[in-house]
């Protein structure tokens, strides 16, 4: 039975990809792919027809998608990232619901996950930070009044601000109803291509940064206190490796 995969391409670097991801995208009938996100370099050598989806609606992709399963094909449908958020799949998987098209999701990694990889750290440090908020500034797209830059901020975790750099002074603005104007933020363009760009700085300085770099999309933002660990030494230890922490594996 013909089927449609929806898979996460990874930040940038084609290596990024899963293995079954990749397998499913060298083995398919048809790619919808990001065009404007995914890196080209993954379309390289595949037989399938291409279908670049910036330059469609919602409307056009099914109809893509339902000539190819129709036949008996298989669909890939390339996502930049990972699915689980800010990829518009469920618009679409809703349509597939109504025509019975049957359909499955491949994670991939997030630029986020990337970014942290970048900074050679993680963002969850113990006794500073043991939550991270993945967000975004409202745009076009509204946000819940609830989780608007301004509330989150309250919560002093780690952040990952997608889709926002754009509107830096904006957040700057919303972030410093939470956190101290001294807080360390990093921005990270393009995490994982060959373009990559890291600026670091704090939320008093960061849009003067942002603007002099000239960055205005495709660029993640990092803001919290557990971003020091990639500078300096925090002095914060999990229990895990504690000597004298036991468990079930360690008496």
């Amino acid at each position: 039975m013909s089927k449609v995969y929806f898979i996460g391409a990874g930040p940038g670097d084609p290596e990024l990809i899963t293995l079954k991801g990749r397998r499913l995208l060298d083995n398919a009938d048809a790619v919808i792919y990001a065009g404007s996100l995914v890196n080209p370099e993954l379309l390289q050598g595949i037989r399938a027809d291409v279908f670049d989806s910036a330059h469609m609606d919602l409307e056009e992709i099914i109809k893509v998608i339902t000539t190819y399963t129709d036949k008996g094909k298989t669909v890939v449908r390339l996502h930049t990232g990972d699915t689980a958020f800010y990829s518009a799949i469920s618009e679409q998987i809703e349509q597939l619901r109504e025509l019975g098209i049957p359909y499955e999701v491949i994670p991939g990694v997030s630029s986020a996950l990337a970014g942290a990889a970048a900074l050679g750290q993680e963002l969850t440090i113990p006794e500073i930070s043991q939550t991270v908020i993945f967000t975004r500034m409202e745009g076009r797209t509204p946000v819940p009044a609830r989780e608007r830059l301004g509330e989150l901020a309250k919560h002093r975790a780690t952040m990952a601000i997608f889709l926002s750099v754009g509107m830096i002074e904006k957040v700057r603005d919303e972030l410093l109803q939470g956190y101290p104007e001294d807080t360390p933020v990093i921005v990270i363009e393009k995490a994982s291509w060959p373009q990559q760009r890291i600026l670091r700085g704090a939320l008093k300085n960061i849009v003067a940064l942002v603007r002099d770099a000239g960055i205005r999309k495709t660029a993640l933002i990092y803001v919290g206190d557990s971003l020091k660990a990639s500078e300096i030494s925090m002095g914060k230890e999990s229990k895990l490796y504690d000597k004298d922490f036991k468990h079930e594996y360690r008496g």
